[in-house]
C-alpha cells in the first residue's frame, strides 16, 4: 500500500482529535474532488514499517481519540488488505480507540466486507458536487452518510443503515 500523508491532530474527519491516514489509490474520481493527487494507487511513499511505527506512536497519545481512514479511497483494491490489518492491529492493541473510514463505495455494497468488523464509523458514497455543502459534518456531499457501523451490522432485518448521532444533516 501506498500513502500520501499521516495527519497529526485532525478535527475535520471524524469526532474528537484524530490520526489521518491518507492512503494512495481511487478509482471513483469524483468531480471536484479535494484530494485527487491521491487517485493514483502507485503514487506517495510506500507505507513501510517507519509509516507504521509513526502511526502507532501517533495513535498512543492520550489525547487522540482514534483513527480515521481516507484518502483516496481505502477500500480501493490497492489498500484494502493493509487497511484491514491496520484496522484489525489498531482494535487489538488500541481498543478505545475509535476508527472511521471513508470510501466512495456504499453501504449496500461493503456492509459484508471483512474490515467492517473494525470499523466504528463510515462515511459512504461518491462526492457529488452537485449536492456539496459546506455546512455538514463529517462529509462534502448530501448524498453521503455517515453510518454507525456496529449498529448497522447488527440489524437483522435488513433496514437502512443507522446514521452516527452526530449526523446532523
Amino acid at each position: 500500500m501506498r500513502y500520501h500523508n499521516i495527519t497529526k491532530d485532525d478535527m475535520l474527519n471524524g469526532d474528537g482529535l484524530r490520526v489521518v491516514l491518507w492512503v494512495a489509490g481511487c478509482s471513483h474520481c469524483c468531480r471536484e474532488c479535494h484530494n485527487p493527487v491521491t487517485w493514483d494507487p502507485n503514487g506517495g511513499l510506500l507505507f513501510d514499517e517507519e509509516a507504521h511505527k509513526e502511526l502507532f506512536e501517533l495513535l498512543a497519545r492520550p489525547y487522540i481519540s482514534g483513527i480515521t481512514f481516507s484518502g483516496g479511497d481505502p477500500l480501493h483494491p490497492a489498500n484494502r488488505m493493509t487497511v484491514r490489518s491496520l484496522a484489525a492491529e489498531i482494535r487489538e492493541k488500541l481498543p478505545d480507540k475509535t476508527i472511521w473510514l471513508y470510501t466512495g463505495d456504499v453501504w449496500e455494497h461493503i456492509k459484508n466486507d471483512p474490515v467492517m468488523q473494525y470499523i466504528d464509523v463510515l462515511v459512504d458514497g461518491e462526492f457529488h458536487r452537485q449536492e456539496k455543502d459546506a455546512k455538514l459534518m463529517w462529509k462534502g456531499s448530501r448524498n453521503q452518510r455517515v453510518i454507525d457501523v456496529k449498529k448497522s451490522l447488527a440489524q437483522t432485518d435488513g433496514s437502512d443503515p443507522v446514521l452516527h448521532c452526530g449526523d446532523y444533516a
